[in-house]
């Protein structure tokens, strides 16, 4: 098990990537804590994956600094310990353009301002060595594509900021580090032949493909990738 004792905290836990990072977390030994708005599908999640290993869940929004700070010492008390892993999985899709901005202020809260109050409040929590992932996105990093405008915007910063915040912690020996997906298709479900429904160089994948890259990146086969985003795309931007 390459995560024995280690604790890991998902933050924006959905039915898809969240659940799935989750899975493969604790079948690595690793301790979890999940967390996200809706507490009953929390619970349910909790349920389905507690005979793997440790998981509780806390119910919790991100609307501030201060409710960052409060998400992030409720999970410091619950695991008694200092954290060794930050997953930051906040997102969202809202399509617009230059001419109607309708999705600006949600994409840049949800995509770089949340996850920035998230790791300014944890870090005191964090231990040395410890982990933080974040979510990124193809178009963030790859060629645009049109009425994407404040998704990209948000996906791209939130890709900047791995690299940024990688060097600022470099003493605290803190690595940053972020995927940046193509299509996060389906929902998870344990125990399912989740390959057959892909093929390489597909744009979409379930999201079992993701969470194995950020389950990857939380060990210490991972420990020399600092400070980078690795697109995980099947090749989908090749074509």
């Amino acid at each position: 098990m390459r995560l024995k004792d280690k604790r890991i905290l998902i933050i924006g836990v959905s039915e898809g990537l969240g659940y799935a990072l989750a899975y493969f977390l604790l079948k690595e030994g690793a301790e979890v804590i999940i967390t996200a708005r809706n507490a009953q599908k929390l619970e349910k999640i909790k349920k389905s994956l507690e005979s793997l290993g440790k998981i509780n869940y806390i119910s919790s929004e991100i609307k501030d600094i201060n409710s960052a700070k409060e998400l992030i010492k409720n999970a410091y008390s619950m695991f008694n310990s200092k954290i060794d892993g930050l997953c930051i999985l906040i997102g969202g899709y809202i399509e617009d353009d230059i001419y109607n901005l309708k999705g600006l202020d949600e994409m840049i809260n949800n995509h770089i301002k949340y996850p920035l109050y998230i790791i300014s409040a944890g870090l005191e929590y964090l231990n040395e060595g410890s982990t933080i992932v974040l979510i990124s996105a193809l178009r963030g990093i790859d060629k645009a594509l049109p009425n994407q405008l404040s998704y990209s915007i948000g996906k791209a910063g939130i890709a900047k900021a791995v690299e940024v915040l990688a060097s600022e912690l470099l003493d605290k020996g803190i690595r940053v580090v972020g995927i940046a997906p193509s299509w996060i298709y389906g929902n998870f479900e344990p125990g399912r032949d989740w390959k057959s429904e892909r093929k390489l160089g597909d744009p979409k994948a379930p999201p079992e493909d993701f969470a194995r890259v950020i389950t990857w990146l939380m060990t210490d086969e991972a420990e020399w990738v600092n400070g980078t985003v690795i697109p995980v795309d099947g090749g989908s931007r090749l074509r």
